[in-house]
């Protein structure tokens, strides 16, 4: 059995983590570059935790220049084996007013200026996507969001656009009549990279406004935002500690496959791949590549 190391991505209003015992950070190098942050190591009770401040520390980075393979890459390379997103957004939906946390398990990417896989030119691979959310952490979460009476939605699509503007009221429109549930700029290609690495991935959506869909709300106030944003980082914070009280200490196998999704994606014959690339690829697909030069 494998440890079981939960990492935290932090969104808008989450740049760190209260509670955590034994902190240390340390700068965690890639070979795509630069990471967000220095990663924060610590325990919350006898579970190792990693977190990410995904824009930075004082929100120096926006949507759009995030390096998502660095952080990704970093985290993997430190052990972790869960991961949970946790992100602000918007609604597009009455009953998901803000406040409430939205446990969402599918995406629809409208990014369009971020690099989405590790893999490319010289090793080819394609990992399904068709279920983005482990399972197993999901529900580890939900029971966490039950037991902190934390309003809550368990299931929901959530439409990664590019930012960093909102939307026009007619994208809001459309994407409200596509049956999405909630908006947001970071998730994509976070998932994607996640699975692409292994990495068991939830997200944990924080609403916090209604779009410009809403005939009430016709405009996303940011002063109305930021206190939302604040409300919601406190019941994060319980959300995240109470997860962890109850997670398992050893890595639960994900029931989807997701953490030995390499096992059949890889599809570059081994005498074709680019060993700039595969030396690129150590800490993401080493389980894998490592097995096959055996």
């Amino acid at each position: 059995m494998t440890k079981a190391v939960l990492g935290i991505i932090g969104g808008s209003g989450l740049y760190d983590l209260p509670g955590l015992e034994n902190r240390r950070s340390e700068k965690i190098d890639t070979p795509w570059g630069k990471p967000s942050e220095e990663l924060l190591f610590g325990q919350l009770g006898a579970l190792e935790m990693v977190f990410l401040p995904r824009h930075g520390r004082g929100h120096g980075i926006p949507p759009s220049e995030i390096n998502y393979r660095a952080n990704i890459d970093a985290l993997k390379r430190v052990g972790v084996t869960d991961l949970v997103s946790v992100s602000a957004c918007g609604s597009f939906k009455e009953e998901l007013s803000p406040g409430t946390f939205v446990l969402v398990d599918q995406f629809i990417d409208r990014t369009i200026a971020r690099h989405k896989s590790f893999f490319g030119t010289g090793c080819v691979a394609h990992v399904p996507m068709a279920d983005p959310v482990s399972p197993l952490l999901g529900d580890h979460i939900e029971k966490a969001a039950i037991a902190e009476d934390i309003p809550h939605v368990t299931g929901g699509t959530y439409l990664a656009m590019e930012g960093p503007q909102f939307s026009t009221r007619a994208e809001s429109l459309m994407y409200r009549s596509w049956g999405c549930d909630v908006i947001g700029m970071t998730n994509m290609p976070e998932a994607k990279l996640a699975r692409e690495a292994e990495i068991c991935y939830a997200s944990v959506a924080m609403v916090t406004d209604y779009d410009c869909w809403h005939e009430d709300h016709r405009d996303v106030d940011i002063e109305q935002i930021i206190k939302t944003l604040m409300d919601n980082s406190a019941k994060a914070g319980r959300l995240i500690a109470r997860l962890a009280g109850a997670f398992p200490a050893e890595h639960e196998p994900c029931p989807l496959g997701s953490d030995r999704v390499l096992d059949t994606a890889i599809i570059t014959a081994p005498e074709a791949r680019d060993p700039a690339l595969l030396k690129k690829l150590d800490a993401v697909a080493g389980r894998v590549l490592n097995q096959e030069s055996l």
